[in-house]
């Protein structure tokens, strides 16, 4: 296995470093923070993390990629600049949905097994490849939050595909509708990651995971998984329609009062009644 990284050369916001026996660590790090210092999913890096896993699935010498985050959390979520760019520019906002669209799929179809290390808030784009890795483990004190609805969007990126396959419907309605957050303990008993641990034990176990698996059959690990996630495929269809609908919202009028009130912190107050 080699230690060149040159193959990544184009990734400015994914710090990458490659482990014995094949295991590649991606790291969220990304140049924009938030008030709370936790970095930030703008425009640069949301489109590499739709892009990574097209190029970790062509990598000969990968066989198993590890993804955390970097300083207090794992991911912080979407940049407010770029999430009013979305609001304003058909351009951008056609742009983002076409990536938004790729890092589901590209995470699905990477045929090799993809372990996510999760603390602190996980939010946003980075939660997509957090939740749908293959194997999701999260410190008990992490704080998951799928923060659509609290920004005035319909809850599309990766939560209709997976989380009720995960945790079952009555759950997700109960999380995705009120952006309720999710503990990494109770995300484990209900079954929305694979393991949850305390923060001491995260990367050591993630690791431990990762070098299990690359130290595995590959073609009956790959195969596994490829069979596995035809139940993600199968939902392709409401997940199109989650997204569709999400990226509709960005023109209405309700995202702009989700902004504003999360640049004042304070709650929204969205206008009442819908045509729909």
């Amino acid at each position: 296995m080699s230690d060149d990284l040159s193959f990544y050369a184009q990734y400015t916001s994914l710090k990458l470093r490659r482990h014995p026996q094949g295991v590649l660590e991606v790291v969220m790090s990304g140049a924009g923070t938030n008030k709370s210092g936790l970095a930030t999913a703008d425009a640069n890096m949301h489109r590499e993390l739709a892009d990574i896993w097209r190029d970790i699935d062509r990598d000969p010498d990968t066989r198993v990629a590890l993804i955390r985050g970097e300083g207090k959390g794992f991911s912080a979520g979407g940049d407010l600049d770029l999430v009013e760019a979305m609001a304003s520019d058909f351009d951008v906002r056609t742009r983002v949905w076409r990536e938004a669209r790729d890092l589901v799929y590209n995470v699905i179809n990477c045929s090799k097994p993809i372990v996510s290390a999760m603390h602190g808030p996980a939010v946003g784009a980075g939660l997509v490849a957090g939740l749908l890795a293959d194997i999701s483990i999260a410190t008990k004190t992490a704080r998951i939050i799928d923060g659509h609805t609290r920004l005035g969007v319909a809850a599309g990126d990766h939560a209709a595909i997976v989380w009720p396959l995960l945790c079952g419907m009555a759950k997700a309605k109960y999380y995705l509708l009120l952006c309720e957050p999710v503990s990494g303990e109770e995300a484990e008993r209900i079954g929305l990651v694979s393991l949850a641990v305390d923060e001491s034990e995260l990367m050591p176990k993630a690791i431990e995971v990762a070098n299990r698996l690359a130290a595995g059959s590959q073609t009956a690990i790959r195969w596994t998984k490829y069979a596995l996630n035809n139940w993600l495929r199968s939902a392709g269809p409401t997940f199109d329609a989650s997204l569709a609908l999400e990226f509709m919202g960005f023109s209405g009028p309700d995202v702009q009062e989700g902004m504003r009130s999360l640049r004042e912190r304070r709650a929204p107050d969205f206008p009442g009644g819908s045509p729909f």
